[in-house]
């Protein structure tokens, strides 16, 4: 105000040779670069022909000055001629913020511009200095009382400036002390426990719950209200709040004042208005009856499920308010739930967005809701937790927005943010036993945006080629039956290498599935299948593949039969926080088969959540199999496997459960003493006697059954372990490790704690978890070591028949699982708890194509 009382002054002084009076004849502008000189005629309130004084003149330094585009303004006579000298403000061709954290640059920048500052605009000292203050003032919200704002104003050549903001953010004061004054009823600790602003304490270092803000007081404000009236303190008021800061700048003192009231009771409830449904079906929905204490959120809830149940019928833009009347004389309240159900609405079209990749007819397939029918909210919504548990989505959102023009119908839009729905894998790598390693592999559960699943995978290294192919059509016919096949073929050749798995086959078959929705939340498939499965011996196989080659042969045709009953209440297909999953298996060969056994199995998925981040996932998985007619037990490659990703972590894959009876020698057996030491016979002098052609290296039995081997280079002759008839007893002297061959029984579960990853926004492609597994697999009857060269030796030293629950194999650890580009990442780190001699333990583990 000073400098343009200055620069008007000054305009006035320059017209001191003017005369009193005068008539333009002509007008001249001096010194515009940007500004037009259309835009000031315009402004000016004088023309050619007007005859002017000082105070007309004066008129036209005020205007200009209005318009704001100028920084000094002279007017001048020359003649008949009127002179005005303009000096315009700069323009800004530079604006850099430095220091701020807190506050993103690009937040900072669009303030900035909708005050009136941006790169590309004049420069106005007044705008500047009072967005300084308004920074600051955001600060100050923030709880950072010690900020402060500085700004730099750069001249450039040709009437150009550059502005440097720099920002001195500080640090927010912590919380030191928050204090309700007038409780009585609930003390400070209870009503602490819904506050977000906390004193310092251990994890404040990462909740920064002590940091002080404005908008963390107004919702703890806001819960300490309805801590309150939930309790039924319907009175209850908060007098004052007052925020002070210590000298330091460094700590905040919270001090609120309140005024609980007495409590209320409802004394009725009842419902009014226009019930265009039968009230028999609302009054269920009262969530608060006669005597019970008044709350504010069952009036919320209960107004909430009436709006629901009226949407169900059509009406959804029902209203329902719980509106009590309080009796302080009996501190009582009488509460009424007012309907207000408007209009019947109706559905005139359902539209998709953001199915870029997905066809229409994949997602409209899903809908309950239909067109041109009235509008059902619980339709609706069950619209959008079928296209979630599609797995083909990030999100789906829903909105209804009323058809412009009527008041009765409504379009229904599904918003969908699309996902990665396959992976493409490559594979190279090298095994001692296989030899260089090449695969590939494409899935894709939603082929070219068909909600069709395709996968196809190829595999070849020295010893072995592979090849499978599936794909399901879930909407094979328009009443949701599906239809899927796969076809797998796996040849091997063991020419080239020395040391082989536990068994290879060669294997060539096809299966055929059929399933049939029985409900909403229910499926039940069946399945017929044909498989040839041919075996090769290597040079070490254990006994039971031995055994079974031996009775069954190497060559068998096995046709088969399955079914499957799914439930499923899961809120997604992909990371599901919330539902429960259960599946009932069962594969049954069928008579003609040169194999005659049977699988059964039940798979179950509970998630509870905790918060909108926060769940817990209860995973179970059962199973038994075994033979049938002229098969006495499950063949041994249909058997359950334990260990590694999807099982129990921290396991080597399939590593788990009963062992294979290895290749041995049979070797002779040498006594021992309490001690565990061998014992040799002795001469008339009580010392060991010595032989040349004693064994060198001598066997004892250990306490795992199996032949532990000592040196002998003494040469002293052993006592050996005789049966009744005299015979040396002979026990195996095993040749290779035992390898895990799986059982018949299987037992799993596992307990995951899913939480929010640190420092990532989007979590709907990422998910981490804490788990802890348990389990194992069994046999039932394991095979009987009956082998000539060791006639006494019958107890399986890596089987025991039945379920052991001091077998049960436990870990714990973290996981995350990220969906990329290429298909989803999971990372494992693993502790085995209770591993056992010859487990095979693996702490790290990494899978490309597989999630938890």
């Amino acid at each position: 105000m000073r400098f343009l009382l200055s620069t008007l002054l000054l305009g006035l002084l320059s017209l001191s040779t003017l005369a009193d009076t005068f008539i333009v004849d002509d007008i001249r502008l001096e010194g515009l670069q940007r500004v037009s000189v259309g835009t000031v005629y315009e402004a000016l309130p004088i023309a050619i022909g007007d005859r002017v004084n000082d105070r007309r003149l004066a008129d036209v330094s005020r205007i200009l000055f209005k318009s704001g585009f100028f920084n000094d303004i002279r007017v001048l006579r020359d003649g008949n001629t009127l002179v005005i000298r303009l000096t315009e403000l700069p323009t800004i061709t530079k604006i850099e913020i430095e220091g701020n954290k807190a506050i993103k640059s690009e937040a900072l920048l669009e303030g900035l511009k909708q005050s009136g500052l941006a790169e590309g605009r004049v420069l106005k000292r007044a705008t500047l200095e009072r967005i300084a203050l308004e920074l600051e003032r955001q600060y100050v919200a923030q709880g950072r009382y010690d900020a402060g704002i500085e700004t730099l104003v750069t001249p450039l050549p040709r009437n150009r400036v550059a502005v440097e903001i720099q920002v001195d953010e500080g640090t927010v004061a912590a919380i030191a002390a928050v204090n309700i004054i007038g409780n009585k009823v609930f003390d400070d600790e209870t009503l602490f426990k819904s506050f977000q602003l906390q004193t310092s304490n251990f994890w404040s270092w990462y909740k920064k719950d002590d940091k002080y803000s404005r908008e963390k007081l107004a919702a703890d404000l806001e819960s300490l209200r309805s801590f309150y009236f939930d309790r039924g303190y319907i009175r209850f008021n908060i007098e004052s709040t007052q925020v002070s800061v210590s000298p330091d700048k460094s700590g905040v003192y919270v001090n609120i004042s309140v005024s609980e009231g007495d409590r209320y009771d409802i004394d009725s409830v009842q419902i009014a208005g226009d019930l265009v449904i039968d009230e028999s079906e609302l009054s269920p929905l009262l969530t608060m009856a006669n005597g019970d204490i008044f709350s504010r959120r069952e009036i919320s809830v209960t107004s909430n499920l009436m709006s629901k149940r009226l949407g169900n019928d059509g009406y959804t833009f029902a209203q329902v308010n719980g509106v009590p009347e309080i009796n302080d004389d009996d501190k009582t309240v009488d509460l009424t739930f007012f309907v207000n159900p408007g209009k019947r609405t109706y559905v005139r079209a359902i539209r998709f967005k953001g199915n870029d990749g997905t066809l229409d007819e994949v997602l409209r397939r899903e809908m309950v809701q239909i067109e041109g029918g009235w509008a059902s909210s619980q339709d609706i919504e069950t619209g959008k937790r079928k296209l979630n548990r599609l797995g083909f989505f990030k999100s789906v959102d829903v909105q209804t927005p009323a058809v412009p023009g009527t008041d009765d119908m409504i379009d229904v839009i599904y918003q969908v943010e699309e996902q990665l729905s396959g992976s493409l894998n490559f594979n190279l790598g090298y095994a001692g036993a296989s030899g260089l390693i090449l695969g590939a592999s494409v899935s894709q559960s939603n082929f070219m945006g068909s909600g069709n699943s395709l996968s196809l995978g190829l595999q070849k290294n020295d010893t072995s080629r592979s090849m499978n192919f599936s794909y399901t059509d879930p909407f094979y016919t328009i009443d949701g039956v599906s239809r899927g096949f796969s076809v797998s073929y796996r040849e091997t050749d063991f020419s080239s290498r020395s040391a082989f798995s536990d068994f290879q086959t060669n294997s060539l078959g096809g299966r055929v599935t059929f399933g049939y929705p029985i409900s909403p939340l229910q499926r039940l498939s069946f399945s017929t299948g044909y498989t040839q499965t041919e075996f090769f011996e290597g040079r070490t196989v254990p006994l039971e593949i031995r055994t079974f080659v031996d009775n069954q042969g190497d060559l068998f045709d096995e046709y088969t039969v399955g079914a499957n009953w799914r439930y499923s209440s899961l809120n997604r297909g992909l990371f599901p926080t919330d539902g429960v999953e259960h599946r009932l298996f069962a594969d049954v060969s069928l008579p003609g088969s040169d194999l005659t056994y049977y699988k059964v199995g039940y798979k179950g998925n509970l998630y509870l959540p905790l918060s909108d981040n926060w769940s817990v996932r209860v995973r179970t998985e059962l199973g038994y199999g075994d033979g049938f007619g002229d098969l006495q037990r499950m063949p041994f490659f249909k058997n359950f496997r334990a260990g590694g990703l999807g099982s129990i972590r921290g396991y080597q894959t399939n590593s788990l459960g009963p062992k294979g009876f290895p290749e041995f020698e049979a070797v002779d057996l040498t006594q021992a003493d309490a001690e565990g030491n061998p014992q040799f016979e002795e001469d008339e002098f009580g010392r060991p006697k010595q032989d040349d052609n004693a064994p060198a290296v001598i066997y004892l039995v250990d306490n795992n059954g199996a032949a532990q081997s000592l040196s002998n280079t003494e040469r002293f002759v052993p006592q050996y372990i005789t049966d009744e008839n005299g015979s040396i007893e002979q026990a195996p002297l095993f040749l290779e490790r035992e390898r895990a061959l799986g059982g018949n029984i299987q037992i799993e579960t596992s307990v995951e704690l899913i939480f929010p990853f640190p420092f990532v926004e989007d979590r709907s492609s990422l998910r981490s978890v804490l788990f802890a597994d348990a389990g194992n697999v069994f046999n039932s009857d394991c095979v009987a070591i009956n082998e000539p060269d060791i006639p006494n030796f019958r107890r399986h030293p890596f089987c025991d028949d039945g379920i052991s629950f001091n077998d049960i194999r436990t870990s714990v650890g973290a996981g995350v699982t990220w969906v990329t580009a290429i298909g989803p990442l999971t990372f494992t780190y693993s502790i085995p708890l209770n591993d056992q001699i010859g487990d095979r333990t693996e702490s790290f583990e990494f899978s490309l194509g597989q999630v938890f």
